[in-house]
């Protein structure tokens, strides 16, 4: 009867350490982290639409988890410490990192490598119709939205505007685009900034509310050499009838959004996301979340980085015979 007892609880024993083992971390999914941005972004939108594709959720060595954040600032700095392991950030500011040269920070964000063009992320200045803000000159002593601190949308404001000599001598209020929507709708902004692809939500939510024109920051970039001195932003207009009541083609300059990674994320994890959201299923899901993701190609995926890439990326993309 003893030996039995002993058998039985060897047995058992043995079936809860193979329990344990099986439940265990290490047969867990890898959680991976995707830095997105504030609410009324793309940044996030495009988090959140990799996060619910299908052939992503169902992966079953990794989940892909949206997370919101300030920006692209705050996502190239999260990616670098490791915090993160994805995320949307503008090629300037994955430049001005990698040499050091970000605003007031000299540290080298080498950790922080390009996966894919996504789209390219358009500067959008609105003011009301009618208001006599015709130059960056006239927004001195004016209330501004500004985007969110840690935002790449506040880093290129205090980019453009101290290029400009004036971010010093306006009234800033730092804020995500639909707060400023909804602040400029009850007359508590005279402006707003945007560095984010169009249509975009905030703008339309402003232009229900308010006769809304958008000033010509392509004009004073040009008159001011700003291309010249950053020569990573390209031309760009904003289509005429983009936004209710803006009946004329407005100029303006863009940087491109990336889609980059932590150097420690695995390769195959890099190249098993591009390979399925760079799919004609995959593309078209995209666009589905926003019109904006057009922009996303197989063709174009390299368009606009200038930094080094993810060896997962490298792979990826010379298969499809897109690098060298």
């Amino acid at each position: 009867m003893i030996k039995r007892f002993g058998a039985f609880m060897a047995i058992s024993a043995g079936c809860l350490a193979l329990l344990f083992v099986f439940s265990s971390p290490a047969f867990a999914k890898k959680r991976i982290v995707f830095g997105g941005g504030p609410a009324g972004g793309t940044f996030q939108v495009v988090a959140n639409a990799i996060q619910v594709y299908g052939p992503v959720k169902n992966q079953k060595d990794f989940t892909v988890k949206a997370q919101s954040s300030a920006g692209s600032v705050e996502n190239l700095r999260k990616i670098d410490q490791g915090k993160m392991d994805f995320g949307v950030v503008y090629s300037g500011h994955v430049y001005l990192g990698r040499n050091g040269k970000m605003k007031n920070d000299t540290k080298k964000y080498n950790n922080v490598l390009a996966v894919s063009y996504l789209y390219g992320a358009p500067a959008q200045l609105v003011v009301r119709k009618g208001s006599g803000i015709n130059s960056m000159q006239d927004l001195v002593g004016k209330k501004v939205g500004v985007g969110n601190a840690g935002s790449g949308a506040f880093a290129n404001c205090e980019l453009f505007f101290t290029h400009m000599g004036v971010w010093d001598k306006i009234e800033r209020n730092a804020m995500g685009y639909n707060d400023a929507a909804a602040a400029f709708g009850n007359n508590q902004l005279d402006a707003f900034w945007l560095f984010t692809a169009f249509p975009s939500g905030a703008v339309m939510m402003a232009a229900q509310t308010n006769d809304i024109e958008l000033l010509n920051l392509g004009a004073e970039a040009e008159k001011s050499k700003f291309f010249e001195t950053y020569p990573y932003f390209a031309k760009l207009s904003v289509p005429a009838g983009t936004y209710r009541g803006v009946d004329k083609e407005t100029p303006s300059f863009q940087d491109s959004a990336l889609w980059v990674a932590s150097a420690d994320v695995p390769a195959d994890i890099v190249y098993t996301l591009l390979k399925e959201v760079y799919s004609d299923a995959g593309l078209a899901h995209m666009v589905s979340q926003k019109k904006t993701f057009k922009e996303m190609s197989v063709k174009d995926g390299t368009k606009g980085i200038v930094t080094p890439m993810h060896p997962g990326a490298e792979k990826f993309w010379k298969e499809k015979g897109v690098l060298k």
